[in-house]
């Protein structure tokens, strides 16, 4: 197996239900327990993260969930104590965890989105800090707090989930961008600065992906099959797809793999 015995901690990853739609995280969890992981899930929805790790263990593999917000750096300290009690090391760290665009829906026109949404003009500080606190405070917390301990096992391997979003720019949710954008630089930095001690950190770029947050958006078959448009492979990925990229990285298939980038969009940006 692919993770035999390696300890993952996956940010984000209640979503992860036999039979229902996955978020990334949750696909993630499930692939990686049944490589032979360890899996601990890190969310703030306590009911899904525990069904969650109950299915895996329910199915042979081993999993744990601990509470968690991302945004908050006492909890990230209280949860890396627990790995280091329970499990005794961390081999792995997906930092996943996100939030959507506070009120953004894609049916409307940006004129009557809103301004968290919108251009660059119109953004609001408060919508700006909300998606930085998040995704990059979020993954710069959880690698502060999570290396020292991947230092004591020796080395590690770091997923950061960016987006295609962090790369180009498109007209409308601006924070989202800029937010993404940082986690990009983030990794980068952090490759460059620990490599000498067996720590790799890669970012995951995602396109358009079949979620339970993007199934509640996309609800307008016009405004889905415009998306789809945009896409050359024609369709939206499953979140699998994402996790199998997320699997790479974190096994030693991906040794030699440090500050890069893994696009997983369907061509999207190529074009």
């Amino acid at each position: 197996m692919r993770l035999n015995n390696k300890v993952i901690l996956i940010t984000g990853g209640a979503t992860g239900l036999s039979g229902e739609i996955n978020g990334i995280g949750g696909a993630a969890a499930r692939i990686c327990a049944k490589e032979g992981a360890k899996v601990l899930i890190g969310d703030i929805n306590d009911e899904m993260g525990q069904k969650t790790a109950n299915q895996i263990n329910e199915i042979g593999g081993h999993a744990r969930y601990l509470h968690l917000d991302v945004t908050d750096e006492d909890e990230w300290v209280s949860v890396y104590k627990s790995i280091a009690s329970v499990e005794g090391k961390l081999d792995i760290l997906v930092n996943n965890a996100g939030t959507g665009v506070p009120n953004y829906d894609p049916s409307l026109t940006s004129a009557r989105n809103s301004e968290e949404a919108l251009m660059v003009e119109h953004i609001t500080v408060d919508g700006l800090q909300s998606q930085l606190k998040v995704h990059a405070q979020g993954v710069l917390l959880g690698m502060k707090h999570g290396i020292p301990l991947m230092r004591n096992g020796l080395g590690g391997s770091i997923i950061n989930v960016s987006s295609i979003h962090g790369i180009v720019g498109t007209h409308t949710v601006t924070s989202y961008q800029a937010a993404k954008g940082a986690v990009r630089q983030l990794t980068k930095a952090a490759a460059v600065q620990y490599s000498k001690e067996n720590i790799r950190v890669n970012s995951i770029h995602p396109g358009f992906t079949k979620t339970p947050l993007t199934t509640e958006l996309f609800t307008n078959p016009e405004i889905l099959s415009d998306r789809v448009s945009q896409i050359p492979l024609g369709r939206f990925a499953d979140a699998e797809e994402i996790a199998m990229g997320i699997l790479f990285l974190a096994s030693d298939e991906s040794s030699y793999v440090t500050g890069a980038e893994l696009i997983i969009d369907g061509g999207v940006i190529a074009q």
